[in-house]
């Protein structure tokens, strides 16, 4: 395998680890802020708090490793992308950063605050929103080059059918995600009432994520049809996606296999994910940049993928110590 192909599978496979643990993330704030306005908080806040006191402090990990390896890996799309992303890039830090004050502030009453709840449950929303907007811009049509120079056209960005699509498909995909988990993680709990209500959300999700994903197959026809035709080209990825779907939705509706019914969620989403950026090579932005004529010297690329894949083998094992010693845990999630 050529080095661009390593480079780029590897920060896809991090982007895809930010996209699991941070849809948990940020679906189970917006859960936290809806169960407080319905007066369910306690009925499911114990098994959301359970979850994320051992895990919000290394969600963004997966963020920063994608951010640093794209601009080592392929410098150009520092300059393309950097004029387009500053508003919504500094949206998403500014979001990030009241989000980790919720909390830095949680053990001293801001669970019990109406305004840092109803902070914590937006930032969950808009987070994913202003993020999607890179996938957005990759697309093309959103950024021409004058002169030498990069021009942003946001009017573009804002009244384009598919950047609506995909904004929508992110906060939904954000909410059904967060939902199968903590469906399962409330059943492994053993609470009843919590699982009840955690799968009627993940049921009433799952309707608006696979509308949104036709949705996207429709606007992107309209919007770049040469990766739309490279996306029918491997048709069997979005069909072993959409396979998934309904076997995580049929797992659980009948309440059972709810820990497979959470893998098939995972496997729905890398075979749609995977699929979208295999389709998108070799442009990271149409028509600009292309993983070739964007590559770093050859030296530092190596040294790169060195680089992140001893982070990743450093990463993943931490991520299975903390799960073994706290997520799954049989004393933790019972709250013992």
């Amino acid at each position: 395998m050529e080095m661009e192909l390593i480079a780029i599978t590897i920060l896809w496979t991090f982007l895809y680890g930010y996209l699991i643990v941070a849809s948990i993330d940020f679906g189970a704030g917006f859960f936290s802020y809806y169960s407080m306005l319905t007066g369910k908080e306690h009925t499911i806040n114990q098994v959301i708090n359970r979850y994320l006191s051992p895990v919000w402090e290394v969600t963004n990990v997966f963020l920063v490793f994608f951010f640093v390896g794209i601009v080592g890996f392929f410098p150009d799309t520092a300059y393309y992308y950097g004029t387009a992303l500053l508003l919504p890039g500094g949206v998403a830090l500014l979001l990030l950063s009241i989000r980790g004050s919720f909390y830095a502030f949680a053990n001293y009453g801001a669970r019990k605050s109406r305004t840092y709840m109803f902070l914590y449950g937006m930032t969950g929303l808009f987070i994913p929103a202003s993020l999607s907007t890179v996938l957005t811009i990759s697309e093309g049509g959103f950024i021409r080059e004058v002169e030498g120079d990069v021009v942003f056209l946001p009017w573009n960005l804002l009244t384009s059918s598919y950047s609506w699509a995909v904004v929508f498909l992110a906060l939904v995909s954000v909410l059904f995600i967060s939902a199968a988990f903590l469906t399962y993680y409330a059943h492994k709990a053993e609470d009843g009432p919590a699982f009840e209500v955690l799968r009627q959300y993940a049921l009433f999700w799952s309707g608006p994520t696979i509308l949104a994903s036709v949705w996207v197959f429709m606007a992107l026809s309209r919007h770049n049809m040469t990766h739309f035709q490279n996306m029918l080209d491997i048709a069997w990825a979005f069909l072993l996606s959409l396979a998934c779907f309904l076997g995580a939705v049929y797992l659980i509706w009948w309440r059972k296999g709810l820990g497979w019914a959470f893998i098939l969620v995972m496997l729905q989403f890398a075979f749609a994910f995977f699929g979208y950026g295999s389709s998108h090579l070799p442009y990271l932005l149409y028509p600009y940049i292309t993983i070739q004529s964007g590559l770093t010297h050859s030296d530092m690329g190596w040294a790169l993928i060195l680089s992140f894949i001893a982070g990743f083998l450093l990463l993943v094992p931490s991520l299975f110590l903390l799960m073994r010693l706290f997520l799954f845990s049989a004393r933790y999630v019972r709250g013992k």
